[in-house]
């Protein structure tokens, strides 16, 4: 006589945490890969071509914000805003965070181009909003785990 064993296979499928994140966020490597590379570039663009000039006060910033009435404390600001959502992005856990300040951050700026700059660059803050609600979106699932840590510490 021969024994024939059948794999056993589970009758349901986890609801682990752990295993609703994974759901959440894009299945693959290529496309986890993708995402991560958005999230470098993006974050390496806030902080070294939007935030430092601010920060550093270089005359094109400082023009632009004296233009606009702002002077150098609204520029040090938006500049610091702009380095925090930067380097957020680079973090796993605030990154979806991160990306829907950094949306809201954009939407003012187009909001100040449309209105009062009126210059060439009116559709950059849009074109920026499309990969950062990508981001916002693909990363979701650290909200909760945001949420779960804060109300541990407080």
């Amino acid at each position: 006589m021969s024994e024939t064993t059948v794999p056993s296979t589970p009758a349901t499928v986890p609801t682990t945490p752990d295993a609703a994140s994974r759901s959440r966020t894009p299945r693959g490597r290529a496309p986890r890969i993708a995402l991560s590379a958005l999230q470098i570039v993006l974050g390496l663009f806030y902080v070294f071509a939007s935030a430092l000039p601010k920060l550093i006060a270089h005359p094109s910033a400082a023009e632009s914000f004296d233009k606009l009435g702002w002077g150098s404390a609204g520029m040090y600001i938006i500049g610091t805003l702009e380095l925090a959502g930067g380097v957020a992005l680079l973090i796993p856990l605030l990154s979806s965070v991160a990306a829907v300040a950094l949306s809201a951050l954009m939407v003012g700026a187009f909001i100040v181009n449309v209105t009062v700059v009126h210059g060439p660059y009116v559709a950059t803050p849009l074109v920026l909003i499309l990969p950062l609600a990508l981001i916002a979106w693909a990363r979701r699932s650290h909200n909760a785990e945001l949420v779960r840590l804060v109300r541990r510490r407080a």
